[in-house]
């Protein structure tokens, strides 16, 4: 009998990102062919990129309110300025410390903008923001692979985040198409035959963590990972706002 097997391959060859890149096109032409029922699973950094989320920090003019909040959490006041920018509410602060409530939903240090990875020559300070929507941008490289190379694949646009309680980031789904993001077995029966009455799986942000492991978070180089030899067929689709708990059943606000 034969175990179950899960591939997870790195795509070689992927050149740096710059802005108005066709990701579909680099991808495909990457040296692994894509088949059908693939997962393509694709950083975050190329995907901003890509879309020209870049800012320069010399042309930020923060506000009262962010030079305020900067002395508090001893950031540059510019770097505040986006993440009041880019969130809805400022949930927690520290000396070191800035989470808040991102634009979408999530709850991100910083507002997930990143220095890290990001060409600065020329003396340029840049950072990155987060993709305007992680979810559309999936789905649209989902559609352009259906049309070339003619695959039908899921996409999950990821990131790694911190999580409360727990020391470390691990990889998650920022955006999904094509495949269940939050899977729900409720109304099914485990091995002895009880129902299931609460369980339902973060199947993209697993998926998101198990790609980050080859992804990396340093000078890896590999920021597209397909996963083949999942099977989720039969159980729908979503998106990755799917993953996001309401605010009314959010214990740790």
């Amino acid at each position: 009998m034969t175990g179950k097997r899960l591939q997870l391959i790195a795509l070689p060859g992927l050149p740096l990102v710059e802005a108005g890149a066709d990701l579909a096109a680099l991808i495909s032409a990457a040296g692994e062919a894509l088949a059908d029922g693939d997962i393509v699973v694709v950083a975050q950094k190329i995907v901003s990129k890509a879309e020209d989320r870049a800012v320069d920090l010399a042309t930020v003019e923060p506000s009262a309110r962010a030079r305020d909040l900067a002395r508090q959490v001893d950031k540059d006041p510019r770097l505040v300025e986006l993440i009041l920018a880019e969130s809805s509410e400022v949930l927690r602060h520290r000396a070191g410390v800035l989470v808040v409530v991102h634009r979408l939903g999530l709850v991100l240090a910083n507002a997930g903008i990143d220095g890290s990875n990001v060409d600065r020559q020329g003396g340029a300070e840049r950072v990155l923001l987060l993709p305007e929507d992680p979810d559309g941008t999936a789905a649209r490289l989902r559609a352009a692979f259906a049309q070339s190379p003619g695959v039908d694949v899921a996409v999950i646009v990821s990131d790694s985040v911190g999580r409360a309680w727990r020391q470390g980031t691990v990889g998650v789904a920022l955006g999904a198409a094509g495949l269940p993001a939050l899977l729900d077995l409720r109304g099914q029966r485990d091995l002895f035959g009880q129902l299931l009455r609460v369980s339902e799986v973060g199947l993209a942000d697993e998926i998101a963590a198990a790609a980050s492991l080859l992804q990396g978070q340093g000078d890896e180089g590999a920021p597209v990972v397909v996963v083949r030899g999942l099977d989720w067929q039969g159980a729908g689709q979503g998106t990755a706002a799917d993953l996001i708990r309401p605010k009314a059943m959010d214990l740790f606000r």
